[in-house]
């Protein structure tokens, strides 16, 4: 994608830079999961802008100052497709980056990543271990104070708070799940969601048969009635 001008060439912002969505299925599933939970989350949530492994760029002229973090909400911005984010266009940071780590990226995560996304202000930061290779518990979490990263303990029940999502954030048997703090409720996967609406749909089939059965005896009890009616009325009739 092409952007700022210099001299007569236009400086190009790739869309891409060619390494791997994630290393494992298990990194990838986590991935397009926290996604599409957090994005349907903040479906009808103005100015939420929700992505996952999409190039953001933070210095203007230079393409080479870039990061791709695996999941990063952006505040006070419109709700649309991007294919990058430019920091100087957007005029706001991600008020949350969600990285799912491993032992091949941990010096990554929880050094230069950890170290830009606080330059950038990015408010709180979490690191999810999937595969629990390394990082001890497998979910960290970090809130910025002045200007730097402080390592937040977790509230009651193993869960952190993310006071800028509204979401509390724990492990279920090592998955990484969503709870909205007003409700209590966790916030459904693709997955779940295909099968709560499968359940849905078959919850209606089931009320439309039973009651066309129903309505079908009830048509029966009421013909069997009537026959009966004009049984006796004959047999007053005829005495």
């Amino acid at each position: 994608m092409e952007g700022t001008v210099t001299g007569s060439k236009p400086i190009v912002y790739p869309e891409t830079d060619g390494k791997p969505m994630a290393e494992t299925d298990v990194h990838i599933d986590a991935l397009i999961s926290l996604r599409e939970a957090l994005k349907d989350h903040f479906r009808d949530t103005p100015h939420v802008y929700v992505a996952g492994n999409l190039l953001l760029y933070y210095e203007a002229g230079d393409p080479t100052a870039c990061v791709a973090p695996d999941i990063f909400v952006v505040k006070r911005v419109t709700k649309q497709n991007r294919r990058i984010y430019r920091l100087w266009e957007e005029g706001v940071s991600p008020a949350v980056v969600i990285e799912i780590t491993s032992r091949s990226t941990r010096l990554e995560d929880l050094g230069t990543k950890r170290a830009l996304y606080a330059m950038l202000g990015v408010q709180e930061y979490f690191v999810y271990d999937p595969l629990g290779e390394y990082l001890q518990p497998p979910l960290q979490s970090y809130r910025l104070q002045g200007g730097e990263y402080e390592r937040m303990p977790p509230a009651d029940e193993g869960r952190y708070v993310s006071q800028e999502l509204g979401l509390q954030l724990c492990l279920e048997d090592g998955r990484l799940r969503l709870i909205d703090q007003a409700s209590g409720e966790p916030l459904l996967t693709p997955a779940e969601a295909q099968a709560a609406r499968r359940a849905a749909e078959a919850r209606v089939v089931q009320e439309a048969t039973a009651r066309r059965v129903a309505e079908g005896r009830a048509a029966e009890i009421a013909a069997e009635l009537d026959r009966v009616r004009a049984e006796l009325e004959r047999q007053r009739r005829e005495s």
